[in-house]
């Protein structure tokens, strides 16, 4: 049946869709109507006959996922979700793009009921619908008897020419294949029409042999022709060998009048006088908008009820296999409630006595929190053996082996972020992604988003300053810790030793609310005599006196995170010698500190002292928010050089000496 059969459910519930999207575009003033327009055949088509779903129960586990990855196209979600009775109201639909609206520009979730991920950004909901993917044959694995188990969905993405161009695409489509994640489907939306015109204007690839060289199957078709949607949709429901590409051959904006395949209707409303068009083009009467009509409401409302039904008898049977098997109960109670890391377990972890990079530590801790915690999941962008992240008593996640709980990204930092927020979107996973600090610029939007969602994500961040050495300014990173740290609700935390840095892991562990960004050293460092200096668990604060001053009043605060703790420690204990009464703070996480209370801040960082220095081997950033425009900022503002270690701490004064020196300088002007 073509998508013209005018007297069809078919015809009338998408040219709702459409009707709908362009006018809610209209009354905001901006929108994309081009994609809701030309996609709505092959999306009613999915949602109608294939996609499972419960609009009163958004968080079941079995439900299929849809991630419209192109959320520039909003509109069709929104239409959908609407019209299948999620709780969004015809009110919200009207509020489209308005101030705390349930129905933003772009999809953000935990805003609107029945949205999976927060998309815009083109090319991370195919990484997130990655991530759902790997989570589902990792939970589908264990919720598994003599290889048969309850879990049986599907994850499905929306995506167009735009993510097909982003780097990411390829990165999450490779990986995707290389594990053979067959029960992802991706819906390619191809019209051929960007911003600025055709694609021909500057994307001319072979995407069907890109996605067979990645490993995918292929089916290309008409989405406009419901024969062939139908069709590739059964196949994408089936049980595939392979994941699934559908390249589905739409017109940008089908059912309009004069912006039919024309690139203008990508991104601006198509006008009120179009809007009457397209009304007499569809035969619909009545001067009236935003209308969905009863027939089509009780269409949709019949394909609630099936899956209602569906919903009831799986839930019935998944009950029943649990109790059957209270093994897998067991697990399945404990991963689901992600049972919180008590910090004394780890602050007792054996670091040995010497010297230790905080990456070293990092991993010792990393082991214990494995076997505390089934939800901990991840790996790192080929970095594994540096980044100290791989779970030794776990397998590796593979094709063969759907158990493991160790991810081998390759490098793909980009992927991990995405793939890393698609783990821990689709069920309880605490995931993490770990590469070189210097390479987090990579993987920035992913963490970006991660923080918007508040996603529980772990990066692990490693080889954290000039301390590289021999790599040179390509790999010793300078201003990244400070724009992590601009990034609103990511908890970015920099210890300063192995006690620390389990404090850190417990503070990441337990706090859901914020992905976290741990930043660890290359090089050894001392451990702190904590039976001198103050308890590491003052880290869960963000900053804490570390060393009191002497005796007598403060005369000087001196605030230092990572690395330079220790330093700032024999800083201290020269100036007493000169009988300076200093005061050091380990601050390894503002974010957290900015948290506390205004007396215990007061109490860290009192106002009445205002000598105040911070030390802190990266750029000085926004350090003199905490020293005050008078105080001293020992940092580095400048690319770093190819040399060793040792030599580049001389000659960028930051050895104990050199800072010393620097405080003393100061203090005398």
């Amino acid at each position: 049946m073509s998508s013209t059969d005018k007297d069809s459910l078919q015809y009338k519930f998408t040219n709702c869709v459409r009707l709908l999207s362009a006018e809610a575009i209209e009354k905001a003033k901006s929108g994309h109507p081009g994609l809701p327009m030309g996609a709505a055949d092959i999306i009613y088509t999915l949602w109608q006959k294939y996609l499972k779903f419960n609009p009163r129960d958004t968080n079941w586990i079995n439900r299929d996922r849809f991630i419209l990855s192109a959320g520039h196209g909003s509109m069709l979600l929104y239409s959908m979700l609407h019209i299948y009775g999620y709780d969004l109201s015809l009110e919200d639909i009207k509020k489209f793009r308005q101030f705390k609206s349930r129905t933003p520009g772009h999809p953000e979730y935990g805003v609107t009921p029945g949205v999976e991920t927060s998309t815009g950004p083109l090319g991370q909901g195919i990484a997130n619908a990655v991530g759902m993917a790997i989570g589902y044959e990792m939970l589908r694995s264990r919720l598994s008897k003599n290889g048969i188990s309850p879990l049986n969905h599907k994850i499905y993405v929306f995506c167009g020419d735009g993510d097909m161009m982003e780097g990411i695409s390829y990165e999450a489509a490779s990986l995707a294949g290389h594990l053979n994640l067959n029960n992802i489907v991706a819906i390619y939306d191809d019209n051929k029409i960007t911003i600025e015109g055709s694609t021909e204007l500057a994307f001319s690839e072979d995407v069907e042999g890109r996605f067979r060289s990645f490993g995918w199957d292929v089916v290309k078709i008409d989405g406009h022709d419901y024969a062939q949607i139908d069709g590739a949709l059964k196949k994408a429901s089936g049980n595939n060998d392979k994941p699934l590409l559908v390249m589905a051959r739409t017109t940008i904006a089908k059912g309009s009048v004069n912006f039919e395949g024309s690139h203008k209707s990508h991104g601006a409303p198509l006008g009120g006088d179009e809007i009457g068009k397209i009304k007499d083009k569809m035969g619909v009467t009545g001067s009236e908008s935003f209308c969905v009509s009863d027939e089509v409401r009780e269409h949709a409302a019949l394909r609630v009820a099936q899956l209602k039904k569906e919903y009831d008898s799986w839930t019935l049977d998944f009950a029943k296999f649990l109790k059957d098997n209270p093994d897998i109960d067991a697990f399945y109670r404990d991963f689901s409630k992600k049972r919180e890391i008590d910090i004394k377990d780890l602050l007792n972890t054996d670091f040995g006595t010497g010297k230790i990079a905080t990456r070293s530590a990092s991993g010792l801790v990393m082991q214990k929190i494995a076997k505390l915690n089934p939800s901990l999941v991840g790996g790192s962008a080929d970095l594994g053996p540096s980044n100290n992240t791989y779970l030794k008593d776990f397998k590796s996640f593979s094709r063969a082996e759907r158990t493991g709980r160790n991810l081998h990204f390759g490098v793909r930092e980009h992927a991990m972020g995405a793939v890393a927020n698609g783990l821990a979107l689709y069920s309880e996973f605490t995931p993490y992604g770990a590469t070189f600090l210097i390479f987090s610029d990579y993987m920035k939007p992913a963490i970006r988003l991660a923080a918007l969602m508040k996603l529980h994500v772990i990066y692990i961040l490693t080889h954290d300053s000039f301390y590289v050495g021999e790599d040179g300014p390509t790999h010793q990173p300078i201003e990244q810790i400070w724009g992590l740290r601009s990034v609103p609700g990511l908890d970015v935390i920099r210890p300063a030793d192995a006690a620390e840095t389990a404090a850190a892991w417990a503070q990441a562990m337990n706090n859901g609310a914020n992905p976290a960004a741990l930043i660890l050293t290359r090089q050894n460092v001392s451990q702190i005599d904590r039976s001198k200096y103050a308890s590491a668990d003052g880290l869960l604060k963000g900053a804490y006196i570390i060393s009191p001053e002497s005796g007598k009043a403060l005369e000087l605060i001196i605030i230092a995170t990572g690395s330079e703790v220790s330093a700032a420690l024999e800083v201290q204990s020269r100036l007493k010698g000169e009988g300076v009464s200093a005061r050091v703070v380990s601050a390894p996480s503002l974010e957290i500190f900015e948290r506390q209370d205004e007396k215990y801040k007061e109490s860290v960082i009192p106002k009445n002292c205002i000598k105040r220095v911070s030390i802190e081997a990266g750029s000085s950033g926004g350090w003199h928010k905490y020293v005050g425009c008078d105080g001293l900022v020992i940092g580095i503002d400048h690319f770093g050089a190819s040399a060793p270690a040792e030599e580049l701490c001389d000659v960028y004064g930051f050895t104990p000496e050199k800072l010393y020196q620097s405080v003393n300088n100061w203090l005398k002007k």
